[in-house]
């Protein structure tokens, strides 16, 4: 069976994205050899409708199902109406993320993976799939008049780089983490964005 995992890299000990719209690539599996085949998430810079994007390109590249975090109401309906079933996956690499459907451990979800809000840090995004919250804390009950609930608060900045105290080979290692967890953050506003501009 050939599946797709939403990830942040392009191999299967890449970790596994909790977001399908905005996530950095697809990596597409056969379950029973385990070959896969990478490929960049053509939606991901998109202006708008990056899920419905996404749900269609991972259809058209011969997904029979797909294992994320959760996915958008317009990217699920896009799934639905081509009987690819989308099952929930709380984290991990993309490697665990396939023995995990193999071995019956995902839950299929049938509907959108997360609630509206989903796509915003500190909004709970993943929590309807086991995920962790994200770090924000957009508590307000502003309801879309600029104040409030979406308000999204960035996480305490790094420590000045000049001050980090290891190897270069140590420093290179931290400094593509925090860029794997700015491309996480920027792809789930972007995706909520997408939600709001598309009536979500």
């Amino acid at each position: 069976m050939r599946i797709v995992v939403t990830a942040n890299g392009t191999d299967l000990d890449s970790q596994a994205s909790p977001v399908f719209g905005r996530c950095r690539s697809y990596i597409f599996v056969d379950t029973e050899t385990m070959a896969f085949e990478a490929l960049e998430n053509p939606a991901i810079a998109a202006a708008g409708g990056a899920g419905i994007q996404a749900a269609q390109f991972v259809v058209e590249c011969g997904a029979q199902a797909v294992v994320t975090g959760n996915t958008g109401p317009n990217a699920f309906n896009v799934l639905q109406s081509a009987n690819v079933p989308v099952y929930l996956f709380a984290g991990g690499t993309v490697r665990e993320a396939v023995e995990a459907y193999k071995a019956g451990k995902l839950s299929v979800t049938g509907g959108a993976g997360a609630p509206a809000h989903a796509g915003m840090p500190g909004m709970g995004i993943g929590s309807a799939a086991g995920m962790p919250r994200g770090r924000g804390r957009g508590r307000g009950m502003g309801r879309g008049r600029g104040m409030g609930r979406g308000a999204v608060v960035p996480s305490t900045p790094p420590a000045p780089l000049a001050t980090f105290a290891g190897s270069r080979e140590e420093e290179i290692a931290v400094l593509k983490d925090m860029a794997g967890e700015l491309r996480n953050q920027l792809a789930e506003v972007m995706e909520r964005l997408d939600q709001l501009e598309e009536g979500g």
